[in-house]
């Protein structure tokens, strides 16, 4: 059996991971996106390192794009496979990877005027919302916790992780001959916060394990406090300063987790009487599909839900679906609250928000979660005075702060508790992905230190065999 890194080494965007067994079946553990890389990132995207008609199966971790969102370009190019997930993740990527498709389609578009005012042949983007559409019908749910057997030489477990709705660790059994190997996926590891979703649950004993390692050398401030700092954020901006509180958050995860810190605050009348926003049509979506799964909450929001039957409403919170809705927030000068898409600030109705309210002062730009450093959301929360937004630079007078505690990833110790499950004498290899690599050195050690022994950072196309 042979495991190739095809994505998301020494950096945190792109996962993919390519098994091939000996019988010559290939196994794509996750097929995300490259995301935030400027003009890099459409190149990288179409530079597979496969022939997507040779892959049988796709094993999928979760929803979030740089984790799914090639699906319907390998789609487009022949894959004819099976794509395994647990159902939330199913019906997450029903939305997520049309979104995504009807975002390529709109770039591709903008970007190819100057191609045709030159003479230059056009760009096709990589896929479409049609597309992302009809690949659609190559998934197949399998819930937590239950054995599958795809084939005649390998099974798969999901066990749920916590990092979004739906998020499972990957566990496969792969049997050749008299051999048997077990290999665990983390996908991302989530948090011990007992928010909104499950802790993260233990997984079968494994052989080898491919880990994340975003958060690998910090540690998280504690939930409780992020609260405190929320309601800090909003009284000093939409009290005091009397301007606009912008939250750029991903539209599966982040988003939930600040609309439902609100909802608390509103429950426990502290909230200020002010309007809130949630501009992304697909976190409007995406919440919805929430609401359909309330076993996978927590046993905390499920005694919650008992006295408040939507944990993602309340008075004054609005969900904008259309474009002038959206626009029409651009020219309001009441003081208030805009959640939107994306959490990077890369794209979406978000950028339209900065670019209009970047050079405020009474504006306060609230960082919620992890920013890769090639983007724009990088680029603002480590404090730069000028960022470009749609090719015109801007002055950033706008107050930047930042809550860490958001972030739907395990941190350091989080993530050695993710793997405690483990019998230490019995893991073969730990392969770290989708991480800087900075950070990944860091961990490295921090895993020896605490008695696991062969640790190996993979670079793009390495390969190991068992």
């Amino acid at each position: 059996m042979k495991l190739q890194f095809l994505g998301a080494t020494r950096e945190v965007t792109g996962s993919k991971h390519l098994i091939t067994t000996a019988k010559g079946r290939k196994i794509l553990l996750d097929c995300g996106a490259y995301q935030g890389k400027g003009l890099q990132t459409d190149a990288d995207n179409r530079d597979l390192g496969f022939e997507p008609s040779e892959i049988d199966y796709i094993i999928l971790s979760h929803p979030h794009i740089d984790h799914c969102g090639l699906i319907p370009f390998l789609y487009k190019l022949g894959f004819t496979g099976i794509v395994f997930s647990t159902p939330a993740t199913r019906e997450l990527c029903a939305i997520m990877l049309a979104d995504s498709g009807k975002i390529q389609e709109a770039d591709t578009k903008t970007f190819n005027k100057k191609p045709e005012r030159q003479g230059l042949e056009p760009i096709e983007p990589l896929f479409t919302a049609e597309d992302a559409r009809d690949a659609m019908q190559l998934f197949v749910s399998v819930p937590y916790n239950k054995q599958f057997a795809i084939d005649d030489e390998t099974s798969i477990l999901f066990t749920d992780n916590g990092h979004i709705l739906g998020s499972a660790t990957c566990n496969l059994i792969v049997k050749e001959g008299d051999k048997t190997t077990k290999i665990a996926f983390s996908g991302d590891i989530g948090r011990y916060s007992k928010r909104i979703l499950k802790e993260p649950q233990s997984f079968p004993q494994a052989d080898y394990i491919i880990m994340e390692s975003t958060y690998g050398d910090r540690l998280h401030s504690p939930i409780d406090k992020a609260e405190q700092l929320l309601f800090q954020a909003v009284v000093d901006t939409c009290c005091k300063k009397k301007g606009k509180l912008i939250i750029p958050a991903f539209a599966v995860g982040r988003a939930q987790e600040v609309i439902f810190a609100l909802n608390n605050l509103w429950e426990k009348g502290l909230l200020p009487k002010i309007d809130v926003y949630v501009d992304s049509p697909l976190s409007f979506n995406a919440t919805n599909i929430m609401r359909l799964f309330p076993e996978c909450f927590c046993e905390e929001l499920q005694e919650f839900i008992k006295h408040d039957p939507d944990p993602f409403g309340f008075d004054r919170l609005t969900y904008v679906t259309s474009t002038e809705q959206s626009k029409r927030l651009n020219f309001s000068k009441q003081p208030c609250i805009i959640i939107s898409a994306s959490g990077m600030m890369e794209a979406g109705r978000v950028k339209h928000h900065l670019a209009n309210n970047i050079e405020n002062p009474r504006t306060t730009i609230l960082v919620v979660g992890y920013c890769s450093p090639s983007t724009l959301g990088h680029r603002i929360a480590r404090g730069d005075k000028r960022v470009s937004i749609f090719g015109f630079w801007h002055t950033v007078r706008a107050e930047i702060r930042t809550i860490d505690s958001y972030s739907a990833h395990g941190d350091r110790d989080e993530m050695l508790k993710w793997l405690s499950c483990q019998d230490k004498s019995k893991v073969k290899k730990i392969f770290l992905v989708h991480g800087e690599e900075k950070t990944q050195v860091k961990f490295a050690q921090t895993l020896k230190d605490n008695g696991y022994n062969d640790i190996i950072i993979p670079q793009k196309a390495d390969f190991v065999t068992f």
